[in-house]
């Protein structure tokens, strides 16, 4: 990596930490001074304008995300073991989220909403990814056999990412784990009754 390209990836890494923590109207081109240790010329030199770095720390923030399921789910065997991985990634929500300051998306979805359309068309796609991945999982699991058929794909997995994102809405909001990490164990408890047992 180039000297140049190196300076850019370093800046959206600390600039999707910051609009993480503080929201992209929340943070400000001192606060992005701060954070790189540069000036505003230095920055902008690598980026036309706030929205394109917003878009491209954005992008990394969805990245560090999928990292974490895909490392979640490493060296499980089973559809169960996987979901049960990737619902637990964000057990520690407010000590040790995938990325400090919460969920990306989630801190996206509730900021861009109509303010900035293009954050919100990627704060989509990065939800859609997520909602596809537990789709996945689960009719993995009714393949293998390991999850009755009578499953409602869609539902279940719409109703698995609301719990998740709502124990970590609350644990972010209260500043402690045991909200998300209740949700989590009443999840497993539930999707437990779908197993096969055989």
């Amino acid at each position: 990596m180039k000297k140049g390209e190196k300076t850019k990836d370093f800046i959206i890494r600390q600039a999707a930490v910051l609009f993480n923590q503080k929201g992209y109207f929340g943070s400000s081109i001192s606060d992005l001074t701060r954070v790189t240790g540069m000036q505003k010329g230095g920055i902008y030199n690598h980026f036309e304008n706030k929205d394109q770095l917003a878009l491209e720390a954005f992008e990394h923030a969805a990245t560090v995300l999928r990292a974490s399921f895909v490392d979640a789910m490493a060296n499980k065997k089973t559809a169960f073991e996987k979901l049960s991985a990737v619902i637990s990634v964000y057990q520690d929500a407010y000590d040790n989220p995938p990325l400090a300051g919460g969920c990306p998306v989630l801190n996206t979805a509730i900021e861009s909403d109509d303010a900035h359309p293009a954050l919100k068309e990627k704060a989509q796609i990065a939800m859609g990814s997520f909602l596809e991945l537990i789709r996945s999982l689960l009719r993995l699991g009714i393949e293998q056999g390991e999850f009755k058929e009578e499953i409602e794909v869609e539902e279940f997995s719409i109703y698995i990412t609301s719990v998740i994102e709502g124990g970590v809405m609350l644990s972010r909001l209260y500043e402690d784990n045991s909200h998300i990490r209740s949700n989590i164990n009443r999840l497993l408890s539930e999707i437990d009754k779908y197993r096969t047992r055989n």
